[in-house]
């Protein structure tokens, strides 16, 4: 007897968490929105609602934002690019992902978060959360790649700032995922300790943020922060209204 789509996708879901190193069976917090995190109930589904006219278009917007970028020479960082990172997903998301800046994978593909690391970003998003990489966007605070990919320096994240927070401002999302410290350290302009910093709900220009941890960090880590990056995806869960269906 075939397996029904939706059965398979709890049997997806119970797999991701046995590889986050916990196990589907366990007590979890209650996903369900309180209102001490200052959340509105939402649909289950990230799918924002039609825009008013005066809105505008995202994707338009997007769209324009991209041609302004054009052949971008404003900083170091185009002397040793391949392809400039812009970024992909749904002009209307809910949920955006911000990471550091484009590695060796991204910079030939032109997209982000396609290397190991992405693979593992595209899981909790796909396995974990029950969406796809079509339903949010992902970007990053530098569109160009650092050599040997490095940490973006101030300069250059301060050269690029301006188009993200542009991007931002178009998708409008509902919540922010900070994916390491450069990204909480540039959107939010203080100097963090991600181990310190990550499952605290801070916010960009009143966009609810959550810091939690680079899935590269998980690939050198993965006892234990696992564990505590799917914790801050339950409450970035918890703060959109979705919820885990129940063990198979």
């Amino acid at each position: 007897m075939a397996r029904s789509p939706f059965r398979e996708q709890l049997e997806l879901r119970a797999g991701f968490l046995k590889e986050m190193g916990l196990d589907y069976g366990m007590d979890r917090p209650s996903l369900l929105v309180t209102p001490e995190q200052g959340a509105l109930q939402r649909s289950p589904s990230l799918e924002a609602a039609e825009p008013s006219p005066e809105d505008g278009d995202p994707g338009a917007k997007l769209g324009a934002i991209r041609e302004e970028i054009g052949d971008c020479r404003r900083c170091r960082l185009c002397e040793g690019r391949t392809k400039i990172v812009f970024g992909v997903g749904n002009p209307r998301a809910r949920l955006m992902f911000v990471g550091e800046g484009p590695g060796a994978d991204e910079d030939r593909t032109g997209e982000p978060f396609v290397g190991r690391a992405g693979q593992l970003l595209t899981d909790i998003i796909t396995k974990g959360m029950g969406l796809t990489r079509q339903d949010v966007y992902i970007a990053n605070i530098v569109k160009c790649r650092p050599p040997d990919n490095r940490t973006p320096l101030p300069d250059e994240a301060a050269t690029c700032l301006p188009f993200l927070e542009a991007q931002i401002a178009a998708i409008r999302p509902e919540v922010i995922v900070a994916l390491g410290a450069t990204a909480c350290q540039h959107l939010l302009g203080v100097q963090v300790q991600i181990t310190k910093f990550r499952g605290t709900w801070s916010n960009f220009r009143g966009i609810p943020l959550m810091p939690t941890f680079h899935p590269s960090y998980l690939l050198r880590n993965p006892v234990g922060a696992k564990r505590l990056v799917w914790q801050d995806i339950q409450a970035v869960m918890a703060r959109l209204g979705m919820s885990l269906p129940e063990k198979p």
